[in-house]
């Protein structure tokens, strides 16, 4: 969603007070900018000439420009934009925002779901509106005519409307009768003010107008926002002033920038090594000591604590997993690793002495949001960690730390997962010095270690070429199996779901252990069967496991593609494709074992003719539960 400037916007975009000029190229622009959140159809609508012309349509946006080009808007000052990913009705023109009101005088654009829209409609159907899409966002649309109509104050009249909305809502609305207005509001579902020069945007990420400015301001949960030739105005859904924090977004628009790359995915798994490196960057002195300044939770309340539960969707789940494994060993402290998505519905055990880590890399994920806030009300203390400065989750959560990856445009999470990892091997240290059960001569050892990963995952990543002809010699295969013991668990994990997400293949991930309990039976002639390895030089009986447990799939006819640590020969005589990554500690081991699977997938789902960017399905923040 994209709003307002005198420049360019994107999913909600709206133009300031400029000179007259069709806006709806730089609205377009913007929207492009948020392609990678995931769509299936995509609006624009101008205020001009004392009207409103909207244009929609299903599909990519390049349908849209195609109808722009074709009929184009006329100059205004104001437009705003949208892509939507469908929930309520299929993915048509009729159902594409914006939506308008009978008269044509109201536009909206809409992110979320609005729960109570089923009553809302029979009432409007019932004082004689019209309604001609499926979607729960055009009820909007009618209910803010009418609170204008009685009062003609669009502001206030969101304020209204809103008051009576339920769900998860972004909107951003526009009038007729007011040209140089536009509002947003926000409950549960995130919406971004950009503050340029004599020009403001409206977003659902700051992506839209970065190339524009860097200076945003967050809205904070049941708010509404009205930009106008005045300036920028915040109050409550009550109608109350609040208070706004203003932010600089510390990457430029390069950085949301393909840079050559034939896809943002290639793009982002070469931007590993650089990642990993500024997410440990400024968190450890001199003397090894590590300093998490936005962890606010004091030292004495951390050492009190006795159960850590990390609560995760997705790729930020594996993630969790792995950090379980840190910090049970570096703590002592037991730790519960969980879906979000099931986490406040199995009526979790939590109290004062629980520490909540919350995974997210949008900061907006509705599953995580929501355990969360279940975990706050039961008295529980949560840590976040996040990628994106001034989202939900970090607002809401007690400290916060940010992983400074830069923009992650792909829909699937590469260099996410693997700063993720680092943030969460930081948090079990930290915890492990705070506490008193790592010595600092252990943490500076571990430190050192991590700061000598980004250099392995360059390496790793300059040895890609026999993993990506590997994968597509493999396109035609309908099934891959991923299998893995204690950390390389989830990375197998993590494997499967990148073919999943990109290739659309049938992809299973396994304990290694598990085999002979069921998934033994799936082993046939030729299946491909990925192993992650765990290095012979640190537990040594995990790695004689799974050599047995390779030759077991072996003698079974599969094609085992083994991914093991460099100068390991006890796994040679049973990989028919061996892939090596340079030697680590065995709790860090993910950070490199990760890579080719990550390489694995996108090589296979490009084989495939698929877009690995944006796969079919899918978005990148998960803003509904």
């Amino acid at each position: 969603m994209c709003i307002r400037a005198r420049s360019r916007p994107a999913s909600e975009t709206f133009r300031g007070p400029a000179a007259e000029a069709a806006p709806e190229p730089k609205v377009v622009a913007g929207l492009k900018r948020l392609e990678y959140r995931g769509y299936d159809s995509a609006g624009v609508a101008v205020l001009a000439d004392g009207g409103l012309a909207a244009a929609k349509k299903a599909g990519k946006l390049v349908n849209l420009e195609k109808e722009l080009g074709d009929r184009p808007l006329p100059a205004g000052r104001t437009g705003i934009g949208h892509t939507r990913w469908a929930t309520h009705g299929a993915p048509t023109d009729t159902n594409a925002h914006p939506h308008l009101d009978n008269a044509g005088r109201v536009a909206v654009v809409h992110n979320g779901i609005i729960e109570n829209f089923a009553a809302l409609r029979h009432e409007l159907t019932g004082r004689g509106h019209a309604l001609e899409s499926e979607t729960d966002t055009e009820v909007v649309a009618h209910l803010l005519a009418e609170a204008f109509s009685a009062g003609g104050d669009l502001a206030e009249a969101m304020r209204q409307v809103c008051r009576r909305l339920e769900g998860a809502f972004t909107l951003v609305a526009v009038h007729a009768d007011q040209p140089d207005v536009v509002v947003g509001a926000r409950r549960n579902s995130p919406l971004v003010v950009g503050v340029g020069q004599d020009e403001w945007f409206l977003a659902s990420d700051v992506a839209a107008f970065i190339a524009h400015t860097r200076s945003a301001v967050e809205l904070g949960q049941d708010q509404v926002v009205e930009l106008s030739r005045e300036g920028v105005v915040v109050t409550g859904f009550d109608g109350e002033p609040a208070e706004v924090r203003e932010y600089h977004v510390d990457w430029d628009a390069s950085a949301a920038e393909k840079g050559g790359y034939a896809s943002f995915m290639l793009k982002e798994i070469a931007d590993q090594p650089r990642a990993v490196a500024d997410t440990l960057l400024g968190r450890v002195d001199g003397e090894g000591t590590l300093h998490l300044d936005e962890v606010r939770i004091p030292a004495a309340e951390l050492r009190e604590v006795d159960k850590v539960v990390i609560v995760a969707c997705g790729t930020a789940f594996h993630a969790g997993m792995i950090a379980k494994y840190a910090i049970e060993h570096w703590t002592r402290l037991p730790c519960e690793t969980e879906l979000a998505s099931e986490f406040r519905y199995r009526d979790p055990i939590l109290d004062q002495r629980t520490l909540v880590v919350a995974i997210s890399q949008s900061g907006e994920t509705m599953d995580t949001l929501m355990a969360l806030r279940h975990a706050r009300e039961q008295g529980a203390k949560v840590l976040a960690i996040c990628n994106t400065n001034g989202s939900t989750i970090p607002r809401e959560s007690d400290a916060v730390l940010y992983t400074h990856a830069g923009p992650e445009v792909a829909v699937a999470s590469t260099k996410a997962f693997l700063t993720q990892l680092v943030a969460c091997y930081l948090v079990a240290l930290y915890l492990g010095q705070v506490r008193g059960t790592k010595w600092g001569d252990e943490i500076r050892t571990v430190v050192r270690q991590l700061s000598a990963i980004s250099g392995e995952v360059d390496r790793v990543l300059t040895t890609m070429e026999p993993v990506r002809e590997l994968a597509r010699s493999l396109a035609h295969h309908d099934t891959v199996l991923f299998v893995g013991r204690h950390v390389g668990y989830p990375v197998a994990l993590e494997g499967a779901l990148k073919l999943k997400e990109l290739a659309y293949m049938h992809a299973e991930g396994f304990a290694a252990g598990e085999l002979k309990h069921g998934p033994i039976a799936l082993i046939e002639e030729g299946l491909p069967v990925v192993v992650i390895v765990p290095s012979p030089r640190g537990r040594s009986v995990l790695h004689d496991k799974i050599v047995s447990n390779i030759q077991e799939i072996r003698a079974r006819g599969a094609r085992t593609i083994v991914v093991a640590e460099e100068g390991d020969e006890a796994v040679v005589p049973y990989a028919d494709h061996l892939i090596t990554v340079p030697a680590t500690p065995t709790l860090l081991q993910p950070l490199v074992a990760t890579v080719p699977l990550q390489v694995f997938a996108c090589e296979l789902a490009t084989a495939r003719g698929n877009e690995v960017d944006q796969p079919r399905n899918l978005a990148k923040s998960v803003t509904v539960e």
